[in-house]
Protein backbone atom coordinates (compact mmCIF):
# COMPACT_ATOMS: atom_id res chain seq x y z
CA UNK A 1 0.00 0.00 0.00
CA UNK A 2 1.29 3.57 -0.74
CA UNK A 3 2.94 5.63 2.05
CA UNK A 4 1.26 8.17 0.82
CA UNK A 5 -2.62 6.50 1.17
CA UNK A 6 -5.04 9.07 2.52
CA UNK A 7 -8.25 7.17 1.42
CA UNK A 8 -9.57 3.77 3.58
CA UNK A 9 -12.08 1.51 3.10
CA UNK A 10 -14.84 1.34 5.72
CA UNK A 11 -13.92 -0.91 8.62
CA UNK A 12 -16.13 -4.25 9.44
CA UNK A 13 -18.14 -3.52 12.93
CA UNK A 14 -17.62 -5.78 15.72
CA UNK A 15 -17.72 -6.02 19.61
CA UNK A 16 -15.93 -2.60 21.34
CA UNK A 17 -12.96 -4.86 23.00
CA UNK A 18 -11.60 -1.43 24.41
CA UNK A 19 -14.41 -0.49 25.91
CA UNK A 20 -16.87 1.91 25.12
CA UNK A 21 -15.96 5.25 23.51
CA UNK A 22 -17.99 7.13 20.65
CA UNK A 23 -15.23 9.85 20.11
CA UNK A 24 -13.80 9.46 16.36
CA UNK A 25 -16.38 7.45 15.00
CA UNK A 26 -16.69 7.22 10.92
CA UNK A 27 -13.85 9.43 11.16
CA UNK A 28 -10.68 8.63 8.71
CA UNK A 29 -8.46 6.90 11.07
CA UNK A 30 -4.91 6.15 10.95
CA UNK A 31 -3.32 3.42 13.46
CA UNK A 32 0.16 3.95 14.55
CA UNK A 33 2.15 1.02 16.20
CA UNK A 34 5.25 1.08 17.69
CA UNK A 35 6.39 -2.71 16.72
CA UNK A 36 8.79 -3.70 19.77
CA UNK A 37 7.19 -1.64 22.34
CA UNK A 38 4.31 -3.97 20.99
CA UNK A 39 6.35 -7.20 21.16
CA UNK A 40 7.57 -6.95 24.28
CA UNK A 41 4.29 -6.73 25.93
CA UNK A 42 3.17 -9.99 24.24
CA UNK A 43 6.44 -12.06 24.44
CA UNK A 44 5.28 -14.64 27.11
CA UNK A 45 2.30 -14.86 25.27
CA UNK A 46 1.04 -17.11 22.58
CA UNK A 47 -0.23 -14.68 20.36
CA UNK A 48 2.66 -13.24 18.58
CA UNK A 49 1.34 -14.51 15.21
CA UNK A 50 -0.97 -11.33 15.30
CA UNK A 51 -2.71 -9.67 12.38
CA UNK A 52 -2.37 -5.96 12.91
CA UNK A 53 -5.17 -5.37 10.83
CA UNK A 54 -7.74 -7.71 12.87
CA UNK A 55 -6.36 -6.31 16.02
CA UNK A 56 -7.05 -2.41 14.44
CA UNK A 57 -10.36 -3.47 13.63
CA UNK A 58 -10.98 -5.09 16.84
CA UNK A 59 -10.22 -2.40 18.84
CA UNK A 60 -11.43 0.18 16.87
CA UNK A 61 -14.90 -1.45 15.40
CA UNK A 62 -16.70 1.88 14.43
CA UNK A 63 -13.44 3.80 12.49
CA UNK A 64 -13.30 3.79 8.87
CA UNK A 65 -9.06 2.54 9.18
CA UNK A 66 -7.29 4.43 6.26
CA UNK A 67 -4.45 2.98 6.99
CA UNK A 68 -1.92 1.00 9.62
CA UNK A 69 1.85 2.06 9.93
CA UNK A 70 4.07 -0.72 11.86
CA UNK A 71 7.57 0.59 12.70
CA UNK A 72 10.43 -1.83 13.34
CA UNK A 73 14.01 -3.53 13.06
CA UNK A 74 15.65 -6.53 12.07
CA UNK A 75 16.74 -7.79 14.68
CA UNK A 76 20.34 -9.60 14.77
CA UNK A 77 20.81 -13.35 15.07
CA UNK A 78 21.70 -13.66 19.00
CA UNK A 79 24.42 -17.44 20.13
CA UNK A 80 21.62 -18.63 22.07
CA UNK A 81 18.77 -18.10 19.25
CA UNK A 82 19.91 -18.31 16.14
CA UNK A 83 16.49 -18.32 14.23
CA UNK A 84 14.97 -15.29 15.78
CA UNK A 85 15.86 -13.45 12.36
CA UNK A 86 14.22 -16.04 10.33
CA UNK A 87 10.95 -16.02 12.25
CA UNK A 88 11.01 -12.39 12.42
CA UNK A 89 10.98 -12.74 8.68
CA UNK A 90 8.04 -15.14 8.30
CA UNK A 91 5.78 -12.44 10.62
CA UNK A 92 6.62 -9.49 8.34
CA UNK A 93 6.17 -11.45 5.19
CA UNK A 94 2.70 -12.18 6.73
CA UNK A 95 2.17 -8.62 8.02
CA UNK A 96 2.97 -7.53 3.74
CA UNK A 97 -0.12 -9.81 3.25
CA UNK A 98 -2.26 -7.34 5.05
CA UNK A 99 -3.85 -3.73 2.00
CA UNK A 100 -4.03 -1.76 4.52
CA UNK A 101 -0.88 -1.57 6.27
CA UNK A 102 2.14 -0.19 5.45
CA UNK A 103 5.67 -1.69 6.95
CA UNK A 104 8.70 0.75 8.08
CA UNK A 105 11.56 -1.58 9.05
CA UNK A 106 14.45 0.59 8.67
CA UNK A 107 14.74 1.29 12.39
CA UNK A 108 17.88 -0.81 13.57
CA UNK A 109 20.31 -2.64 16.17
CA UNK A 110 22.95 -1.34 17.89
CA UNK A 111 25.28 -3.63 20.46
CA UNK A 112 27.90 -2.81 22.72
CA UNK A 113 29.98 -4.00 25.22
CA UNK A 114 29.64 -2.41 28.88
CA UNK A 115 31.00 -2.55 32.14
CA UNK A 116 28.01 -2.49 34.33
CA UNK A 117 27.69 -3.50 38.37
CA UNK A 118 26.07 -6.53 39.63
CA UNK A 119 22.20 -6.62 41.48
CA UNK A 120 23.32 -6.27 44.89
CA UNK A 121 21.45 -9.82 44.90
CA UNK A 122 24.94 -10.91 43.12
CA UNK A 123 26.95 -10.33 45.84
CA UNK A 124 27.12 -9.74 49.75
CA UNK A 125 27.07 -6.50 51.13
CA UNK A 126 29.55 -5.66 53.90
CA UNK A 127 31.08 -2.61 54.80
CA UNK A 128 33.53 -0.73 52.54
CA UNK A 129 32.43 -3.61 49.47
CA UNK A 130 30.92 -2.67 46.59
CA UNK A 131 29.29 -5.03 43.54
CA UNK A 132 31.36 -6.37 41.06
CA UNK A 133 31.81 -5.23 37.68
CA UNK A 134 31.10 -7.20 34.50
CA UNK A 135 30.55 -7.07 30.99
CA UNK A 136 27.17 -6.98 29.55
CA UNK A 137 26.24 -6.73 26.43
CA UNK A 138 23.70 -3.68 25.46
CA UNK A 139 21.19 -4.11 23.07
CA UNK A 140 19.23 -1.51 21.86
CA UNK A 141 16.65 -0.68 18.99
CA UNK A 142 16.83 2.59 17.40
CA UNK A 143 14.67 4.57 15.00
CA UNK A 144 11.77 2.93 15.02
CA UNK A 145 10.14 5.80 17.99
CA UNK A 146 11.73 8.49 15.73
CA UNK A 147 10.11 7.17 12.10
CA UNK A 148 6.38 6.42 14.58
CA UNK A 149 6.75 10.49 15.09
CA UNK A 150 8.11 11.49 12.17
CA UNK A 151 5.35 9.59 10.02
CA UNK A 152 2.39 10.63 12.34
CA UNK A 153 3.51 14.76 12.21
CA UNK A 154 4.09 14.26 8.40
CA UNK A 155 0.64 12.64 8.05
CA UNK A 156 -0.97 15.32 10.47
CA UNK A 157 0.19 18.28 8.42
CA UNK A 158 -0.51 16.23 4.81
CA UNK A 159 -4.24 16.02 6.41
CA UNK A 160 -3.96 12.06 5.43
CA UNK A 161 -6.24 11.56 8.81
CA UNK A 162 -9.34 13.12 10.74
CA UNK A 163 -8.18 10.59 14.08
CA UNK A 164 -4.91 9.19 14.69
CA UNK A 165 -4.08 6.08 17.35
CA UNK A 166 -1.33 5.37 18.73
CA UNK A 167 -0.29 1.41 19.89
CA UNK A 168 2.58 2.22 22.48
CA UNK A 169 3.51 2.59 26.10
CA UNK A 170 6.84 4.81 25.21
CA UNK A 171 6.00 8.17 26.92
CA UNK A 172 8.75 9.61 23.99
CA UNK A 173 5.97 10.11 22.18
CA UNK A 174 4.27 12.69 24.16
CA UNK A 175 5.34 15.54 22.93
CA UNK A 176 4.60 14.88 19.14
CA UNK A 177 1.52 13.91 20.21
CA UNK A 178 0.62 17.11 21.87
CA UNK A 179 1.73 18.86 18.70
CA UNK A 180 -1.08 17.10 16.76
CA UNK A 181 -3.39 17.78 19.40
CA UNK A 182 -2.86 21.25 20.15
CA UNK A 183 -1.81 22.87 16.95
CA UNK A 184 -3.63 21.16 14.74
CA UNK A 185 -6.67 20.26 17.05
CA UNK A 186 -6.50 16.56 15.94
CA UNK A 187 -8.05 13.74 17.87
CA UNK A 188 -5.10 10.88 18.86
CA UNK A 189 -6.17 8.28 20.94
CA UNK A 190 -3.12 5.98 22.56
CA UNK A 191 -3.77 2.28 23.47
CA UNK A 192 -1.33 0.92 25.64
CA UNK A 193 0.10 -2.83 24.26
CA UNK A 194 0.89 -3.91 27.98
CA UNK A 195 -0.28 -4.71 31.13
CA UNK A 196 -2.34 -1.94 33.06
CA UNK A 197 0.03 -1.01 35.71
CA UNK A 198 2.91 -0.67 33.24
CA UNK A 199 0.83 2.15 31.41
CA UNK A 200 2.37 5.44 30.59
CA UNK A 201 0.95 8.53 32.77
CA UNK A 202 2.67 10.86 30.64
CA UNK A 203 0.77 9.33 27.37
CA UNK A 204 -2.53 9.08 29.46
CA UNK A 205 -2.19 12.74 30.00
CA UNK A 206 -1.94 13.63 26.31
CA UNK A 207 -4.90 10.94 25.40
CA UNK A 208 -7.90 12.76 23.72
CA UNK A 209 -9.98 10.17 24.60
CA UNK A 210 -10.18 7.24 26.74
CA UNK A 211 -6.69 5.67 27.25
CA UNK A 212 -7.09 2.24 27.22
CA UNK A 213 -5.08 -1.69 27.63
CA UNK A 214 -5.34 -4.27 24.98
CA UNK A 215 -7.14 -7.52 26.91
CA UNK A 216 -4.86 -10.29 25.57
CA UNK A 217 -8.58 -11.92 24.90
CA UNK A 218 -8.14 -9.25 22.42
CA UNK A 219 -4.47 -10.68 20.91
CA UNK A 220 -6.13 -14.32 20.84
CA UNK A 221 -9.16 -13.07 18.28
CA UNK A 222 -6.70 -11.13 15.98
CA UNK A 223 -4.52 -13.97 15.24
CA UNK A 224 -3.51 -14.92 11.60
CA UNK A 225 -4.27 -18.14 10.09
CA UNK A 226 -1.55 -20.85 10.31
CA UNK A 227 -1.15 -21.19 7.20
CA UNK A 228 -0.85 -17.83 4.72
CA UNK A 229 -0.55 -17.40 0.95
CA UNK A 230 1.76 -14.36 -0.95
CA UNK A 231 3.05 -14.11 -4.02
CA UNK A 232 5.98 -16.10 -3.23
CA UNK A 233 3.32 -19.07 -2.49
CA UNK A 234 2.32 -20.28 1.11
CA UNK A 235 4.12 -20.56 4.37
CA UNK A 236 3.47 -20.87 7.70
CA UNK A 237 3.66 -19.99 11.69
CA UNK A 238 6.79 -20.76 13.09
CA UNK A 239 6.13 -23.64 14.97
CA UNK A 240 8.48 -22.36 17.92
CA UNK A 241 8.85 -18.62 18.22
Amino acid sequence: MSASACFGEQSRLGPPFGGPNHIGVGLKTNVYIDGFNLYFAIKFSPYKWLDLSSLCRNLLPKHTINLIRYFTAHVKPLPHDLGVRTRQDFYLRALKTLQDLELHDNGEFVSWDKLMPQSPLAYVRGKNKSPNKVNVLKTEEKGSDVNLASWLLSDCFNGCFDYAVIISNDSDLATPIEIVVQQYHKSVKVINPDKPKYASKKLARVSTSNFITIHPWVYSQSQFPVTLTDAIGAFTKPPRW
